[in-house]
């Protein structure tokens, strides 16, 4: 079972900055997750909310706002800065967009136009990059430019509008079900598990036969396994 640094270590440091996922390759993990969001002048930022006040105190709507006045106000990270520190550490990537969006499946159109121009360095790499939305729409247009699709949901219906090769459970619902992680095994698909901390947790997926975690706390995930 593979473990990715959900936003980076952010148990430790700021979600989704390079602070935490310089952390996440320290502690070991196996690949990073991490929220991208489109500012106003259409440059793919590291981003979970759609303003900035939570985390910056400033009351900034990401896509109605340039990247350099969030640069001063939130200092946020560069997916394409992500996207090379993956490359350099040979980390996988879990890409979720965030949706809904004013401009509706842009930020999945610019996300694909970067990774096919990187498309020739990420091979070389031999990282996997997975795109994942709770957006049912957002899956299809993953799927149509032939990118690797993870279908993510909190509910366990939503799981019969899948046509995607990866689910992406919450954590309670693999605690609800112990037998969903093989039910989506015979019907082909991976599973990858959001967001799991519990050292407990992290060792009921790996007997289930979770595929990936995202967790918040990769060092603690890996000792939880017994990795070294």
């Amino acid at each position: 079972m593979l473990i990715y640094a959900h936003r980076g270590a952010s148990v430790d440091f700021p979600e989704g900055s390079q602070a935490a996922y310089e952390a996440a390759i320290s502690q070991g993990a196996d690949g990073f997750e991490c929220d991208v969001r489109l500012t106003k002048d259409l440059q793919i930022i590291c981003y979970h909310d759609a303003n900035t006040k939570r985390l910056s105190g400033v009351d900034l709507e990401i896509a109605k706002t340039n990247y350099e006045q969030l640069k001063k106000a939130a200092n946020p990270y560069l997916f394409t800065d992500l996207l090379d520190l993956a490359i350099k550490n040979k980390k996988h990537l879990a890409i979720e967009t965030k949706h809904p969006t004013p401009t509706g499946g842009l930020i999945e159109s610019e996300l694909h136009k970067l990774l096919n121009q990187r498309a020739a360095e990420i091979k070389e790499s031999g990282i996997n990059i997975s795109i994942m939305s709770f957006s049912w729409f957002a899956t299809q247009r993953n799927i149509r430019a032939g990118f690797e699709s993870v279908y993510l949901f909190a509910e366990p219906l939503l799981i019969n509008l899948n046509t995607s090769g990866i689910v992406g459970p919450a954590l309670q619902i693999i605690k609800n079900n112990p037998n969903f992680v093989k039910q989506q095994k015979n019907k082909g698909r991976r599973v990858f598990v959001w967001t799991v901390n519990d050292p407990s947790d992290v060792k009921l997926c790996a007997d289930a036969g979770v595929d990936v975690i995202m967790s918040d706390n990769p060092a603690q995930a890996r000792k939880a396994l017994g990795y070294s």
